[in-house]
């Protein structure tokens, strides 16, 4: 269940918030960057297809919540945080793209859930807010890229009305293995 994040949570409650209301957790004392930073290690070191082969650092992670933070305050970019118990459950963002032929769209970067929440239908609703968001925002074109085994991923976002306008073979190389690059877009013009 998904709920206004202003009323008292249930217990298992989904609560989504906004890049504001993840800037006021954020400046406050770092919980957010370091709640993002768990997960992202956990996901990573289990060998999830985040763009990573090693752990970020903690200091990365805080360097990339601030970056998005920015772009979001200047209506580059959204942030959406799921909490589940007011622990932090997932969280992604798209940021728009910096090319001035390109700044009608914006690219989906990254969506991450914790493994213990995985399931119950966050990376969803994370997604769809995110979708909402970039609407909101005139984006026009909302891409994604993801790894060609992220099975669960790329099915998430072909239900969402993603669909796939290209693939790199054995693009992606994880040691000596290889996938492929998939490549998604959202026509929000159409949508």
């Amino acid at each position: 269940m998904i709920r206004n994040p202003t009323a008292a949570p249930t217990p298992g409650e989904l609560v989504l918030l906004d890049s504001a209301a993840v800037a006021e957790r954020a400046g406050a004392d770092g919980e957010f960057a370091a709640a993002a930073h768990r997960i992202l290690a956990e996901l990573v070191t289990a060998g999830a297809a985040l763009g990573w082969l090693e752990p970020p650092s903690a200091q990365e992670v805080a360097g990339l919540v601030d970056q998005v933070l920015a772009r979001s305050r200047a209506g580059d970019g959204a942030l959406r945080a799921a909490y589940v118990d007011g622990q932090l459950a997932g969280f992604g963002y798209w940021l728009r793209h910096r090319r001035p032929t390109h700044r009608p769209h914006a690219d989906l970067e990254k969506l991450a859930v914790s493994a213990a929440a995985q399931g119950r239908g966050i990376g969803r609703a994370l997604t769809a807010a995110l979708i909402a968001d970039a609407r909101a925002a005139g984006i026009e074109v909302l891409t994604l890229d993801a790894r060609g085994d992220n099975a669960d991923a790329l099915h998430l976002y072909f239900s969402l009305g993603f669909t796939e306008y290209g693939r790199l073979p054995d693009y992606v190389a994880v040691g000596e293995r290889r996938y492929d690059k998939v490549f998604a877009m959202l026509d929000l013009r159409r949508a």
